[in-house]
């Protein structure tokens, strides 16, 4: 079996090269893969399934850009159509900072399609459906990623700095609903289509005064949400993608007991600065109760160090988010490592907390 867990092969259509040889695999094909691959494509299949998502226009010149930004008010989200890596999204909140940004964008890109879309507010969360052949679908609890590089939601957008599951603060009614007139309405619209989606699709919600609303989808695992939705699963997880590709609905069970919680170790200047080389955490510096998850990291005698932005996840797990946070933010304390972490993540679920 082949999971496939990024985005630009899954894009480029090794599902259906594997397909072809007779291999197995889980993911969505390259055409399902657009969902993720063409922001466009994803806001004609929310149309056609009626499933609620932000106002929006799509240009491809500086006019057409011109004369969409008269329809909205700022500030107003620009999202380039393709693969981003996380890092295609800008909130602009001002008619001078628009005009700049999308003479920039036209001067060398003529046909760039871009995305111009209504600023929603709310608290963001996320599921990801495991989907397999006829129908058959696992929903797992669901996650809130940071995607701010500063405490305090402030700073650059990034690829997540931290993320916890599940997320108490979101009822169970929100959930069903977004099963119901989101995903569901979803998948139908690409059967009826004749592409059925099958594999991971992620959905990125926002719980905005009129309900839930899509924020975006992918056809993979988010990171460094997966971090704390896949340890919950009391269960062997290939027996349960092996039934999904086989058309079976798979028995599971998921954690009720405790908070998982994602904590990003990062290059000090990412995103934008990007400088490599600084000592990160090897196995043997984590605690037991803890773990660490390595993203861009490389050896160096019998050390690691960092090659990359975002260089590792510490995940770590209790009863209560306050003392989820307590067991990481101390061990990232006293390691005085040179690299940057945000010191607040699931500060939402805490106030939460302290409130109930």
């Amino acid at each position: 079996l082949t999971f496939v867990g990024s985005e630009e092969p899954l894009v480029l259509g090794i599902v259906d090269e594997f397909e072809k040889a007779g291999l197995k695999i889980f993911g969505p094909n390259k055409a399902a893969a657009q969902l993720e691959g063409s922001k466009s494509f994803a806001k004609s299949i929310l149309k056609e399934a009626k499933v609620p998502t932000a106002a929006f226009s799509i240009v491809q010149s500086l006019s057409e850009a011109r004369r969409a930004l008269v329809k909205h008010d700022f500030p107003v989200v620009f999202k380039l159509d393709g693969l981003a890596a996380g890092k295609g999204v800008s909130i602009i909140s001002s008619c001078q900072q628009a005009e700049d940004y999308i003479v920039d964008l036209y001067k060398n890109n003529s046909n760039t399609k871009l995305l111009i879309e209504e600023f929603m507010q709310g608290p963001e969360f996320s599921l990801f459906s495991l989907v397999g052949k006829n129908n058959t679908v696992v929903h797992t609890p669901i996650a809130q990623d940071h995607k701010r590089r500063f405490d305090g939601d402030k700073g650059p957008n990034t690829g997540g700095m931290g993320a916890y599951s599940p997320v108490a603060q979101i009822s169970s009614v929100v959930v069903e609903k977004v099963i119901k007139s989101i995903i569901e309405p979803t998948l139908k619209v690409m059967q009826d289509k004749g592409n059925p989606f099958i594999g991971v699709l992620y959905t990125g919600l926002m719980l905005t005064k009129n309900g839930p609303k899509v924020v975006e989808f992918n056809v993979r695992f988010g990171d460094p949400e997966a971090q704390v939705v896949l340890p919950q699963l009391n269960g062997d997880f290939y027996q349960m993608i092996i039934d999904l590709l086989n058309g079976r609905r798979p028995l599971t069970e998921w954690q009720k007991k405790e908070i998982y919680l994602a904590v990003v170790i990062a290059a000090p200047g990412y995103p934008n600065d990007v400088k490599k080389g600084f000592s990160t955490p090897t196995l043997s510096d984590i605690p037991l109760d803890l773990q660490i998850d390595y993203a861009a990291v490389k050896k160096d005698g019998h050390n690691l160090i960092s090659d990359g932005g975002r260089v590792a996840t510490i995940v770590g797990h209790a009863k209560k988010i306050q003392l989820a946070q307590k067991n990481i933010y101390s061990y990232l304390d006293r390691s005085k490592l040179q690299l940057a972490y945000r010191h607040d993540i699931a500060y939402q679920l805490a106030n939460f907390e302290m409130k109930d």
